[in-house]
């Protein structure tokens, strides 16, 4: 038996089929099988290049990024042992350290595997 995902609205594990449909009883949101597949894909963070990122990866990043005030994040610059946010922190999906700066938020369209 293949486990059924949580409902996307709220998050309920009580999720059951009701012919080609999936059903949230907490809820009742329908969805189909196409749209979990998408949800799915959509949850996939990929860089600039379109590689999938994982937790403990080491990226680049691929411009200068300004940053408050009058420092920035040069390019080239490599971010380790990075980290994929479950929710995202103004549009950052992922955190990574950086040498001299400790561990910053990045958006994953500004790096590469």
């Amino acid at each position: 038996m293949s486990a059924l995902p949580n409902c996307p609205q709220c998050d309920s594990d009580l999720t059951y089929t009701d012919g080609n449909l999936l059903v949230c009883p907490m809820c009742a949101h329908e969805w189909t099988e196409e749209e979990q597949e998408a949800i799915d894909e959509a949850a996939i963070v990929r860089d600039v290049n379109g590689n999938e990122l994982f937790d403990g990866d080491t990226v680049t990043v691929i411009q200068d990024i300004k940053l408050s005030g009058s420092s920035r994040i040069k390019q080239g610059a490599k971010g380790k042992n990075l980290s994929i946010l479950s929710e995202p922190y103004n549009d950052h999906d992922i955190e990574c350290t950086l040498d001299g700066m400790g561990r910053v938020y990045l958006k994953s369209h500004l790096v590469k595997k």
